[in-house]
């Protein structure tokens, strides 16, 4: 009996020994508290930042076309810098976060952006401008690594309604920069406004130090104390419970590398990811353009369709629109139509979220990218300011909708070693998109309004067929975190046991 009960405390000691957990299963134990509503309001709030840097062009355009006399290739040109800073530092710094964290290359791209933010206020010309709005663009682009941490962080069935509500903060930053704009241009002058602007990125530094690294960009390098101790520290904070046994993950040195990309599991997601990405960015920041386009020039019924043209009622100003250095600085009315406009981004968004989760991420983008390229095609129709506004609240909601979604599918379908990398490269392409829109709405809509219309819906009803044939659907999907490892741990016992019983896509 003796024996027998001695053999048996063996065993249940063994077997706690042996016991182990991932960092999957311990996110999904703790479950959801207070850490991750600190962490949806101080990463989301890189939206804030991001949407007034972003959008400060839209509302800086007219005042800077009139004060150095630019003209429109001019001026579609330094959005088009702005993007290119983004695209060619979105991959660089998606390489350096998977191999040396997110969290670092988060803060360093927020004191890049202010820093050259505050720079831009003292442009002296038009190339100064251009130059400190592209170094801008490259900071901003780093901006994309505070929706994987939360990602990473976020239990499986609350990414796909967390994550959406994300797009109320760029919300708040587009309201906030067009808002002061309507304030600040007129009085103090577009140079106070983008010192305004570098303010929220300057504010959120301070904040970040209250959110830890990612556990799962930790135990992909082999820094499982680390990331054990930020587990317990969120489970202490959430008033939960850690899962028994030891933390044990395979450590994977293969982490940001570009030609993971191209492997023959993920090579066509990647390349189709690659084309909706651009046309989304392509859609989003059209309409953001060629509404001010529309509101300064009155394109629509000046250039074609039947009813009243504004032009006629102002005279010679019709004569103006096709003006190469057209100076027309906004009026309050105007501030007014891109503020409903913009508040369309979020009308949808109860909708987008009840479709992600219950229609799964790839039926819900096909439906909602197919609708843009249908409401591209009617802003056609010469109708009165408040037709006008109607179509592009609803162009809005839908490229929101869009970005929200392909963005969550981004970042659940790539494994944690090639997450930041996955996301870097189609924030890199999506800027082609962005690169060109200035040139479609700000130019070519001068020349031919319902040719640029047509490219727009074109490139939407492309996006919706990739999205519709996309090979994984990540609903209810745990986030991977590498390839199939099966290693052995030698136990304190002597013997050796195999964690091929694990056997989940680690």
């Amino acid at each position: 009996l003796f024996c027998k009960a001695a053999d048996s405390a063996w065993i249940v000691s063994l077997y706690r020994l042996q016991k182990t957990f991932t960092v999957e299963e311990a996110v999904e134990t703790i479950g959801f508290g207070r850490f991750h509503i600190a962490l949806f309001l101080i990463m989301g709030s890189t939206g804030v930042a991001e949407a007034m840097e972003i959008m400060l062009i839209a509302v800086v355009g007219p005042v800077i076309r009139c004060e150095w006399q630019l003209g429109n290739w001019q001026v579609a040109l330094v959005t088009t810098m702005v993007f290119f800073g983004y695209m060619i530092s979105s991959v660089i710094f998606g390489v350096l976060a998977d191999r040396y964290g997110r969290w670092k290359i988060l803060f360093i791209s927020f004191i890049w952006g202010a820093y050259f933010s505050l720079l831009t206020s003292f442009s002296p010309s038009y190339i100064w401008f251009v130059f400190l709005r592209t170094m801008v663009g490259c900071g901003v682009s780093g901006h994309a690594q505070g929706l994987i941490i939360k990602t990473e962080f976020l239990p499986t069935k609350y990414r796909g309604y967390m994550l959406p509500l994300s797009q109320v903060f760029w919300l708040a930053g587009s309201l906030l920069i067009i808002g002061l704009a309507s304030v600040v241009n007129p009085t103090i002058g577009w140079r106070w406004l983008i010192r305004i602007a570098s303010l929220p990125g300057i504010v959120l530094l301070l904040a970040f130090k209250f959110i830890p690294e990612s556990a799962r960009y930790n135990v992909s390098c082999g820094n499982d104390k680390a990331a054990l101790a930020t587990l317990q520290w969120i489970a202490k904070m959430n008033r939960s419970v850690m899962p028994e046994g030891k933390l044990v993950e395979p450590t994977d040195e293969r982490r940001g590398r570009f030609k993971d990309l191209m492997d023959p599991k993920y090579l066509r997601t990647t390349l189709q990811l690659w084309i909706i990405w651009l046309g989304i960015s392509f859609a989003y920041y059209g309409i953001i353009l060629a509404s001010a386009e529309l509101l300064e020039k009155n394109l629509v019924c000046a250039t074609g369709g039947g009813g009243t043209s504004k032009g006629d009622e102002l005279g010679d100003y019709s004569e103006e629109i096709h003006s190469p250095c057209l100076c027309h600085h906004f009026a309050p009315s105007d501030y007014q139509i891109m503020i409903i406009s913009t508040i369309g981004e979020i009308a949808l968004n109860p909708l987008n979220i009840l479709g992600i989760n219950f229609l799964g991420r790839r039926l819900s983008l096909t439906i909602t990218m197919g609708c843009t390229a249908v409401f591209f095609l009617l802003l056609n129709i010469c109708t009165s300011t408040s037709g006008l506004i109607g179509f592009l609240f609803m162009l809005r909601a839908l490229v929101s909708a869009n970005f929200n979604t392909i963005y969550i599918y981004t970042a659940e379908v790539y494994p944690t070693i090639m997450r930041a990398v996955g996301l870097g490269t189609s924030g890199s392409v999506c800027r082609i998109g962005a690169m060109v829109a200035p040139f479609i709405a700000q130019v070519l809509m001068n020349a031919s309004f319902l040719g640029a219309l047509c490219l727009f819906a074109s490139v939407c009803i492309v996006c919706a067929v990739s999205a519709f044939t996309l090979p994984i659907e990540t609903r209810g999907r745990a986030l991977q975190v590498g390839k199939p490892v099966f290693r052995s741990v030698r136990s304190e016992a002597g013997s050796c046991t195999a964690e091929g019983h694990r056997g989940s896509f680690l």
